[in-house]
Formats: structure tokens, sequence, C-alpha cells
């Protein structure tokens, strides 16, 4: 097992300004001060930061990332909807309530695909991690559907790309604390992607959001199969998280047989995310990240791409941040927990991957 991870980095992807308001929300005049968007610089900032200065730092490689092309966006994304997001860096755009981009800030988005497909070619050469440490974050993406802070589907980028080198079969498994719609959709009908998405179960939120992320969205037609939901109830915590990987992820990636594992690694479904509920500790994210570095190195030859999704408390997220890293260098975390305080909920965390377990079974995953 290698025990170096590449680490890709471009400045542009803090050019992505997202402004003052209600939280994500536009800015209200009944207020006097108004708060940074949760999806802004200073989370990747101290991200960047702790893998520099944590004790992880002598095991990282640094590199530069790079802008993605046109047709590297292309396929995955529609023409008319990559002409709306260039027409958009003209003057500003906002997608929805919580979605924006400033005018200017379309490098920042190319920077956010293109270091994704950078970290995605070195593991393809060197068989080992890899990461992009990008924002914002792509899931929610669809190839012609801004949502949810998100505008280039950054892991769709980069596994449309690897395919593009040769590679056959690829697995998506995205542990944002959201569900990845974007990914979904754009994958929904493919058999050669394998998409995973373990959420809490938050249902669907409106027309850019009509996927609920429920058990029954197994993928259509040559794609039944091919997509795999774990909703999880509200503040599963690590053992649930933990259990549901090992019993249903690991299963569908051994039976899918990828060649490329990705990981949509968000970070907002820890205990102190203001966008999560999920009680998640740093040690949480160690143990997924341990078990997806040895399913990679199992069957996928070493070839793991970390992308960087959710994770809206910008101090917590970087410890988290700091703890899987050395999770897919497979080791355990050594950085101690500044805030973890949640017991562990044994009980209840059986419960709920056996009620989720009957759920999956109802509607046809054999696991």
């Amino acid at each position: 097992m290698s025990a170096l991870m590449d680490v890709f980095w471009h400045d542009d992807v803090l050019r992505h300004d997202t402004g003052y308001g209600v939280f994500e929300a536009p800015p209200s005049n009944l207020l006097d001060t108004q708060t940074q968007h949760p999806e802004s610089s200073p989370r990747l900032i101290n991200m960047r930061a702790i893998l520099r200065n944590g004790p992880v730092a002598g095991n990282l490689a640094w590199h530069a990332g790079r802008h993605a092309t046109r047709d590297e966006l292309l396929r995955f994304h529609t023409e008319d909807y990559l002409r709306a997001i260039e027409a958009a860096d003209q003057q500003g755009r906002r997608f929805s309530s919580t979605t924006l981009i400033n005018a200017g800030g379309l490098s920042g988005l190319l920077a956010a695909a293109g270091t994704s497909v950078a970290a995605l070619e070195q593991t393809l050469r060197e068989r080992r991690p890899a990461m992009a440490l990008v924002r914002p974050p792509g899931h929610h993406a669809a190839p012609d559907m801004a949502d949810g802070y998100c505008f280039f589907n950054n892991v769709a980028v980069a596994a449309r790309a690897a395919q593009a080198a040769g590679i056959e079969r690829v697995a998506i498994v995205d542990w944002d604390v959201h569900h990845g719609n974007g990914t979904q959709e754009g994958f929904y009908r493919d058999p050669t992607v394998l998409t995973v998405s373990m959420h809490m179960d938050h249902g669907a939120w409106g027309p850019s959001h009509p996927q609920t992320g429920g058990v029954d969205e197994r993928g259509s037609g040559a794609g039944v199969g091919s997509n795999l939901n774990i909703p999880l109830p509200m503040g599963s915590g690590d053992l649930t998280y933990e259990l549901a990987f090992e019993r249903f992820v690991e299963p569908a990636l051994t039976a899918f047989t990828p060649q490329l594992l990705i990981i949509a690694n968000g970070l907002d479904a820890s205990q102190f995310d203001p966008n999560g509920r999920q009680l998640l500790t740093m040690n949480g994210f160690n143990r997924l990240a341990q078990r997806a570095r040895q399913f990679a190195d199992g069957h996928c030859e070493g070839r793991l791409l970390i992308v960087q999704e959710g994770g809206y408390n910008p101090a917590y997220s970087a410890y988290c941040l700091h703890a899987a890293t050395q999770g897919f260098l497979g080791q355990a975390s050594t950085l101690a927990d500044p805030l973890a305080y949640m017991p562990v909920f044994e009980a209840r965390s059986e419960a709920d991957v056996q009620a989720l377990d009957k759920a999956l079974r109802e509607v046809g995953w054999a696991l």
C-alpha cells in the first residue's frame, strides 16, 4: 500500500465568489449584517492549510491543477447548458435561491472540473490515490441543470475522461450528506458507470432536484441496477455509515467489478456541519476512507480518485478532511478531534441497517 497521495490544487477555485446573504439565500434588508455564503473560499483555504500543516503533510505530493476543456465538459454536459454557463459569466446569474455565479467566476468552475481530470490522470498513471481539492462542488449538477451550489459535475467529468482514456467500468461512491442527484441523472441509463449515494434521507427539493434519492431509483433501460441509493436517517452517526458501507456499498462494488473508484468526498455529514444532520466524526470519515482505499487496492489496481464535494463548517470540515486523507492512505486518524463528543449508538445503527436492507430487497437490490 502506497504511503503517498497526490493532491491537486488550482488557485482559480478561489475566484468563484458566492457573496453574502441569509446563509445560502439572497441578502435580506431586515438584517444589519449578512453572512457569507456557506460555499465560499474559506472552507477550502482551511482544508489546504490543514493538509499542509497537519501530521499527514509528509505523505502528500502537491501538483498544479488546470482548467477543463470544452471537449472534456461536453462528454457529460450539453452544449446548450455550457453556453448558458458561459453567458452567465458575463454579468453573473443566480440559477436558484442557493446557486449563483458571479461575473468572472467561470474560471473557478473550469478549474474545479479540470483539476479533477488532472488528478484522475495521475491515479491512472501511478495507481495510487489522487485527490482534487476543489470548489465549487459538483454532484448536484446534471448534464443540463445547475443545482445545490453546483455547476459542472466534477466527478462525472472525470469519469467520462477515464472512459476516454480506456477505462471501461467506473464506480462513483458519494458520501456527501445530500443525494448526488446530478451524478445519478447523468448516468441513469448507463450500465458502464455504477453510481452509489449515501445520504441523509431528505427527498426531492424542487424542479432542480426532482430525484428523491430513494432506494427505488435503480437506473433505467440498460442502466437498471447501476444506481444504488442508500438514504440514511438523520443522526445516523459513524457506526451506521460504516455498516452501510460494509453491507451495501462493498457488495455492490464487488459485483460491478470497476477498474476505477471515484469518491465524491462530501464532509457535510459531520456532526458540526450547518448543512447536515448526520453526526459523523473525524473517525467516521477516516473509517469510510480506509474501506475505500482497501477496495481500490484489491479490485481497481490502486486507481482511486478523491474529489472534494461538500463540507460547510470552515474549521471542522478541514479536520474531517485530514482524517479522511489519512484513511485514504490506509492510516488511522492521528489528529485529535477538537469537537467530537457523540456516543456510539450501536443498537440503533443495526436497526437502521436492517431496515435499509429490507427496503433495498423490496425494490430488487439483492446484496
